[in-house]
């Protein structure tokens, strides 16, 4: 039988009894190489991603950047606080907030992206999607790396997202919330 490897994390989550709260959640080290969130009171942890979730998503955020309206922002890798019991962290978000804050509030957030990863899939597609749909944000756009690069975006109606566009040969064209088009070829 082989010893266990006696190794040394860079970051572990405290222990901690009960719930998390949002505050304890913004007591959390803020670089531990994973992405954590929470969820109703539990922590979503995620392993960083990989570099073709990250290529996939700097090719967003070149082809967001010039299209990106007065009076919003673009930014990548954000806090966005869903409710008193939420904090979810979208790959990249067009807010409506021109402060500089520790989170957003789902009010400020008109565009959530979500660029999946192997160890996300579910969570993007069915757990993120229905927490930004309840928190009311308006559009959420979804791309998946598995196989050819396919966006889908989704438009808030009657509490639930409506795809409103799709990527056709790897190129995403908006009319809204901004209008563009995103070559996602890699």
């Amino acid at each position: 039988m082989a010893a266990v490897p006696d190794i040394e994390p860079d970051y572990i989550v405290p222990w901690h009894p009960g719930e998390w709260t949002v505050e304890e959640f913004f007591e959390l080290p803020e670089d531990s190489g994973s992405r954590v969130e929470l969820v109703d009171g539990s922590l979503l942890v995620s392993p960083a991603p990989a570099s073709r979730h990250q290529e996939i998503l700097q090719k967003l955020q070149f082809g967001l950047h010039d299209a990106v309206i007065p009076g919003t922002r673009l930014l990548p890798g954000v806090n966005v606080r869903l409710n008193s019991r939420r904090v979810l962290i979208p790959d990249l978000v067009i807010v409506t907030c021109p402060d500089d804050v520790v989170y957003f509030s789902a009010a400020d957030v008109l565009l959530a992206v979500e660029v999946e990863s192997p160890s996300t899939k579910m969570q993007d597609r069915v757990l993120k999607r229905a927490l930004y749909a309840e928190a009311n944000i308006r559009y959420y756009l979804l791309v998946s790396t598995v196989g050819p690069v396919e966006a889908t975006l989704f438009e808030l109606s009657e509490g639930e997202y409506r795809e409103i566009a799709r990527s056709d040969g790897g190129k995403l064209t908006l009319t809204r919330p901004v209008a563009t088009t995103v070559d996602l070829g890699v």
